[in-house]
């Protein structure tokens, strides 16, 4: 096989690359290990920056996000019993919408196969060869398997979005790339729940036994979060459990009650902050969670990976176009400056919602002092808006 764009992983990112590079004219083919079925399945988050859900309709694929999505001109912060909104709208005159990661993916399917688009599906990538560190006499090729048998992709380059756990970045030499890491010491215990959302809009919630989130999937789906321990038993958090604790930690000095419903699904996911550097070695470019992960709680994730893409696709662009590899040099570098700026959110974000252990009376405090300073101040109220519905694009 042969084609311009070898693109490891049918998440959004290698699906968004494949599809913008289309519209220029540029060919792709992607290798996704798991099936099409568990691809367009896969609960994950849902929050989409303004510039996100731009970039989906002015390509096309954004008819049903606008149909299905939930539009959200602001948040509301809780701390102390009382709630506090921050107004997106007002503050940048923009907003977020909420749209299931995986409806993402079956737009972005959807307009690949009506299109033409070669996607393999269960079809593993088990190594990536010839990717160099430069020249254009590099071949780079991806094996991958595929019905039992072993084939070969050759490509003029690699896009490596298989995730934090794929292949691309181990094959990048040890001595070539540095890593950049912080664990926290929580988890999320995250829940689907059969019964309307109780907010119009998203609910962050600061508590002396920890932090909460309200989202949503749908107007009858509610999306919860709790703060638990990192290696939390999901089994012995029984429904009536999970509930108790989310009208706990929710509840307002007004009365504010939480209704509860069937929990659908339900599990634990640790938090993590993970950079690595560069995100390009020779002709293999690192995209989304390959790169780079952040805790959810600034809800980025899906979001930068899609902003490398936009900048990776420019790149190629540019090169296929008007034989400049100027873009492509720089691709590491125009990304990890907006990778570190969404990482300090995050992290700011995490840390100013989160009570981490051991904390005593004093922390407590500042934690509340920071809330009532970003609620109370038009100027800190504008930073945390700017960044949450997108920092603009460089």
């Amino acid at each position: 096989m042969r084609t311009q764009i070898g693109i490891i992983g049918a998440g959004p990112a290698g699906l968004m690359l494949s599809h913008l590079l289309h519209l220029q004219g540029i060919e792709s083919v992607v290798l996704e290990s798991k099936s099409r079925e568990y691809c367009e399945s896969r609960i994950r988050a849902g929050v989409l920056e303004h510039g996100t859900v731009e970039l989906m309709v002015q390509s096309g694929v954004g008819a049903r996000l606008q149909r299905e999505g939930l539009v959200h001109n602001g948040v509301e912060l809780r701390f102390n019993g009382a709630g506090h909104r921050i107004d997106f709208a007002d503050l940048t005159g923009k907003s977020i919408t909420i749209y299931a990661q995986h409806e993402v993916i079956k737009d972005l399917v959807g307009a690949r196969i009506a299109a033409g688009g070669q996607m393999s599906f269960d079809a593993e990538a088990i190594s990536v060869h010839d990717f160099g560190t430069s020249g254009t006499e590099l071949k780079p090729k991806i094996r991958f398997q595929r019905g039992g048998e072993t084939e070969t992709l050759e490509c003029d380059f690699i896009a490596g979005c298989d995730g934090f756990h794929g292949i691309s970045r181990p094959a990048l030499p040890v001595s070539a790339l540095k890593s950049y890491e912080r664990e926290y010491p929580f988890g999320w215990l995250g829940l689907l729940a059969k019964v309307p959302p109780a907010s119009d809009e998203l609910i962050y919630c600061y508590h002396q036994r920890g932090f909460a989130l309200l989202s949503m999937r749908s107007p009858e789906i509610s999306r919860l979060y709790l703060q638990c321990a990192h290696d939390e038993n999901i089994d012995e958090w029984s429904d009536d459990r999970i509930w108790t604790e989310l009208r706990t930690r929710f509840a307002t000095r007004d009365g504010w009650t939480l209704p509860d419903g069937p929990i659908l699904q339900k599990g634990v996911t640790p938090m993590r902050s993970f950079v690595a550097a560069p995100m390009r070695h020779g002709k293999l470019f690192l995209l989304g969670d390959a790169a780079h992960i952040v805790p959810p709680t600034g809800a980025k994730g899906l979001n930068l990976a899609v902003a490398d893409v936009r900048v990776l696709t420019q790149a190629l662009v540019d090169f296929y176009k008007r034989g400049s590899s100027d873009r492509l040099d720089r691709y590491s570098d125009v990304c990890l400056r907006r990778v570190w700026k969404v990482q300090r959110f995050s992290w700011w974000m995490t840390s100013m919602l989160h009570r981490f252990p051991n904390e005593d009376a004093f922390a407590h405090q500042l934690h509340l002092a920071d809330l009532d300073y970003v609620t109370g101040s038009r100027a800190a109220s504008m930073s945390l808006a700017e960044n949450y519905v997108g920092l603009p694009f460089e």
